[in-house]
């Protein structure tokens, strides 16, 4: 199915996450409650238990998702991590084949995303999150260059890449098109479009975007990428409440379902009934 075909037609794409290793990040993104340095009330556990994986993969089919993410917090794959997302992936390939694996799990190299690949993975997940020049002031114990270069691996590794970002960090509209433009220079295939969601825990406070610019951003979004499938994560129900499901109209044509890595989503059932309702088709798989 060409990239053409999905924008023409009707149909909506969930993908579920699971969020297989929690609360565990020593980086210091100042919008991430995973890190331990800013001490934020969310659970935390080092391995979820593979079979309990699985289970989430088999709700989230039942519940049409054709994307699957297996998420874990850190700065990167080390060869532990990457062999129980392997086990995982494998588990969840096996159990689940028609549900299209997504792993995210930060910084990894050509050879490391080479053996996801060969485990079921089929798309990595590694978001640019905002623009080259402003990501100092969200984060310095890593760089935006290795977040840029981990894309670039994991497209040669075969893999489907997914990246996007996080409006609502305190960044310029300058920064925002600095940040869109760097996403299409990967061409990827889905781009992940949060909003971020204020904890009291976080360096950052607020989110300062109203309603009504968050739908422009997401217009402009699509301006920016016009092939690609755009996906509303997180910061969806709190940014944009009982019109939510407006995204659609502004460019979307993809979102998360359930819950995200440490917020509460809707239930599946609920984003099913709502998007049907409106006419769109929920699409039945993600490659072909």
């Amino acid at each position: 199915m060409s990239l053409i075909y999905m924008l023409m037609s009707n149909k909506i794409y969930l993908c579920s996450i699971s969020n297989i290793e929690s609360g565990t990040c020593k980086e210091d993104c100042k919008f991430c409650t995973q890190s331990v340095k800013y001490r934020a009330d969310i659970e935390r556990y080092r391995r979820k238990d593979i079979s309990d994986i699985v289970k989430e993969a088999q709700r989230a089919r039942a519940n049409k998702a054709v994307g699957f993410c297996l998420v874990t917090a850190g700065l990167g794959l080390d060869d532990r991590r990457l062999d129980y997302v392997c086990k995982a992936a494998y588990e969840v390939h096996k159990e689940v084949p028609d549900i299209s694996i997504i792993a995210c799990n930060g910084t990894a190299s050509y050879e490391q995303l080479k053996e996801l690949k060969k485990n079921g993975v089929e798309n990595y997940n590694h978001n640019l999150e905002t623009a080259q020049e402003f990501y100092s002031q969200i984060c310095t114990s890593h760089s935006w260059e290795e977040r840029y270069q981990t894309c670039l691996d994991a497209k040669k590794a075969g893999l489907f890449l997914c990246t996007g970002g996080i409006f609502g960090l305190g960044e310029t509209h300058e920064n925002r098109i600095s940040m869109l433009k760097s996403i299409a220079s990967l061409e990827p295939m889905s781009v992940p479009i949060n909003f971020f969601h204020p904890n009291e825990a976080l360096p950052l406070v607020e989110n300062p975007l109203s309603k009504q610019e968050a739908f422009e951003l997401i217009k402009l979004s699509r301006k920016y990428l016009p092939e690609q499938m755009i996906m509303i994560a997180g910061g969806r129900e709190l940014m944009f409440g009982d019109e939510q499901y407006d995204v659609f109209k502004h460019g979307a044509n993809a979102i998360v379902v359930g819950d995200y890595l440490t917020t509460q989503g809707k239930s599946a059932e609920q984003d099913i009934e709502a998007i049907t309702a409106l006419g769109y088709e929920i699409a039945l798989e993600c490659h072909s």
